[in-house]
């Protein structure tokens, strides 16, 4: 039977609504409920943010955190902007951007997760900033009108889309004329054999969909974008992965070639153009 994207959206669901009741229940989001939640700090979600950006957040926004960066310390927020977080979670990045676009700005936070979506709105409260709105809805239908939005950013999200294409369309149409698409992801360099790929999966639970870093340039310029850029920020190795590999009855040494340094996380830029038309000439728009 092959997987289905409804079967994919309803995995994520589960997960991540799975990983917010262990965060109001006192836990640890843990990557989406890895086998090895509590044994191990995740070489991918741990020392995201640094103290004076945690200041004043609840602590259940930062145990929240399924990020893989840090896309509102990269994203130049600028005061009086508006800003859309794609899979917003426990509302971190959110609450972070919020404070950077200060009060004549808003920053909105989309998730699917009803469970999430009450951790979030449950943070915002505890927090006290008021210049933002959390929104339920999927990331491939982005619930905000045309030519709305100064920066999307996302954390570690879009690699879990089933239909990425029709997420970045979306983020590009959402976004003003001149907006900046700027998120962290987890992406691969070069191509790897699928049965190595397929169990390095097994650890990189959060990013089962991590497209190689050529392929995300060619997709997001395919959707419109200009200004493409990928910034490697954190290569995993290994030895990030020893621990969780060798517990599911796997040879680490054996495949550490094909997987050393082939995944990393990465600041993924783009920019929506001034002037955003397919039209290519005179005579091509009616």
């Amino acid at each position: 039977m092959s997987t289905t994207t409804e079967d994919i959206r309803d995995v994520v669901k589960e997960r991540y609504g799975q990983a917010a009741l262990r965060v109001t229940s006192g836990g640890s989001s843990c990557c989406g409920a890895s086998s090895t939640c509590g044994t191990d700090v995740d070489p991918i979600t741990s020392n995201l943010y640094d103290e004076k950006q945690k200041q004043g957040l609840p602590e259940e926004a930062i145990l929240a955190s399924l990020g893989c960066g840090n896309p509102t310390a990269l994203a130049q927020l600028k005061p009086g902007e508006v800003v859309l977080d794609l899979g917003s979670g426990g509302g971190i990045d959110v609450l972070l951007s919020a404070k950077r676009v200060g009060p004549t700005g808003k920053a909105f936070g989309l998730d699917m997760t009803d469970e999430m979506l009450a951790l979030a709105r449950e943070n915002q409260k505890k927090s006290g900033i008021e210049n933002v709105e959390f929104l339920k809805g999927e990331i491939e239908r982005i619930p905000l009108p045309d030519n709305s939005i100064d920066v999307i950013i996302s954390n570690c999200v879009i690699n879990l889309s089933a239909d990425k294409d029709k997420v970045l369309k979306e983020a590009f149409r959402v976004l003003k004329p001149g907006g900046r698409f700027a998120v962290s992801d987890v992406v691969t360099k070069g191509e790897m054999l699928p049965e190595i790929r397929e169990k390095v999966l097994l650890w990189v639970g959060c990013i089962a969909g991590a497209l190689e870093e050529n392929d995300y340039r060619a997709r997001l310029t395919a959707a419109g974008f200009v200004d493409v850029d990928l910034e490697p920020t954190r290569v995993y190795n290994v030895e990030d992965a020893r621990a969780f590999l060798s517990g599911q009855g796997i040879d680490v040494d054996a495949i550490a070639p094909e997987v050393d340094g082939k995944f990393m996380s990465a600041f993924v830029r783009g920019t929506k153009p001034e002037t955003a038309s397919a039209c290519c000439g005179p005579t091509c728009c009616n």
